[in-house]
């Protein structure tokens, strides 16, 4: 957690109001961290719903691998996180940390061990002592409250500069329901199913099929098109929990994630999944600079995805864009390698509206003052049509400078 605030960071934070049938406490265990919570333990006084999705790494944590073998049951009742340590690559020991944490937040909530949550980030390849808080969860059951988001996103934090919340309202055949989340995230970022750790609750009635529907779409164009250094985090997990506390309202449960009465929701949640994953993005470590890669005319829209994504993880484009300079034959390399179709005679390329490339070379109206300008933005648009087809997608990435190789070169220490 960094003592200065990205200068991406949202001028303003949303009031985020309580939210029916989850509770939630802090509790600082000095885990890695000192003199800040590094605990969060959310409480579902009444079975919730539970959908998720998790990093596609080979090398998940022991977390992650709990969290898959829970999801089929559909039920949360408690969920444990812990900052400072995410381990991951903990062998044995890492597995019977996650046991005695599952164990003993069952017993302080009342439940089932498979009804149990759990994340963790921070360090990895560092055995977890999980003694250390085990023994809070108890007082945490008991203390949690239903308007303790910021806090919360406060408790899960690590190299972020601020804390990410976000909040929605929707309508499920007239009843109003709102959605809540956080989530954290700032280095080892890169789109793969889920990226970094996000927890998302509604206090809508929805079933758990209905609701891993839901995510699993939602997370496409949002956290799965962002990306801060291309690297897949062994511990992503975002998890969606439904309470069902709208049903004393009279919303009708919902079974099917095509359901028409959830459009309204459906666009709420996908909205704050876009908020959550750019404020990722926006706090990406070191990140002075926000980049949207738009490409279009790919051969499809997966194809437009990798060239994007070519763009947006290449060192050297980011690099340009932290120096301000709009060099824009770097895109073109990028473009290049992404390993996708292409034609170097159709390509074009747009730094903003300033359109620099043309027919496969320098656009002849090229003015080095305009493209020097939107360079000088905090928000930056780059986009290339590659001139072959209707394939299109935008990703999200921010530059690369001196401060992300001092964060980073020693994060363990």
């Amino acid at each position: 957690m960094s003592t200065t605030v990205s200068p991406l960071a949202p001028k303003s934070v949303p009031d985020m109001p309580a939210l029916r049938g989850v509770r939630m406490a802090t509790a600082s265990a000095g885990i890695k961290y000192k003199g800040r919570t590094d605990v969060l333990m959310m409480v579902f006084d009444q079975p919730a719903a539970v959908a998720g999705v998790f990093t596609r790494s080979r090398c998940p944590s022991a977390p992650v691998d709990f969290c898959r073998q829970n999801l089929s049951g559909g039920v949360a009742r408690a969920v444990v996180v812990n900052s400072g340590n995410a381990n991951a690559f903990t062998g044995k020991k890492g597995r019977e940390a996650t046991a005695l944490t599952a164990k003993s937040a069952a017993a302080a909530a009342g439940c089932k061990e498979s009804e149990i949550f759990l994340a963790s980030t921070g360090v990895i390849g560092e055995p977890l002592d999980a003694t250390k808080f085990a023994g809070v969860l108890d007082t945490l059951a008991k203390d949690g409250r239903e308007d303790f988001w910021y806090e919360a996103a406060k408790a899960i934090m690590t190299t972020d500069t601020y804390p990410k919340v976000a909040t929605r309202t929707a309508e499920i055949a007239g009843v109003k329901v709102t959605i809540n989340g956080i989530a954290k995230g700032a280095g080892m970022i890169a789109p793969d199913m889920a990226t970094m750790l996000s927890f998302v609750a509604t206090d809508a009635d929805i079933a758990p099929a209905a609701l891993q529907g839901l995510l699993s779409a939602g997370v496409g164009p949002s956290f799965n098109s962002v990306t801060v250094d291309s690297d897949t985090s062994t511990s992503d997990t975002l998890l969606l929990f439904a309470t069902g506390a709208a049903a004393a309202d009279g919303q009708p449960k919902i079974e099917d994630a095509n359901d028409a009465r959830l459009e309204g929701f459906k666009a709420a949640l996908n909205d704050l999944l876009m908020n959550l994953a750019l404020q990722v993005v926006r706090d990406g470590e070191g990140a002075r600079k926000m980049v949207a890669v738009t490409v279009t005319g790919a051969e499809s829209d997966a194809a437009a995805k990798r060239i994007a994504l070519s763009i947006a993880n290449s060192p050297l484009v980011k690099t340009a864009v932290a120096g301000e300079d709009a060099n824009w034959g770097r895109v073109v390399m990028a473009v290049g390698k992404s390993g996708e179709m292409a034609d170097r005679d159709r390509l074009a390329i747009w730094f903003g509206d300033v359109r620099v490339a043309v027919d496969g070379e320098r656009d002849p109206d090229y003015s080095e003052a305009a493209t020097t300008a939107v360079m000088e933005q905090d928000d930056i648009a780059i986009r290339a049509d590659i001139g072959l087809g209707n394939g299109k997608a935008t990703v999200y990435t921010c530059d690369l400078t001196k401060e992300y190789v001092a964060i980073n070169g020693d994060y363990r220490s």
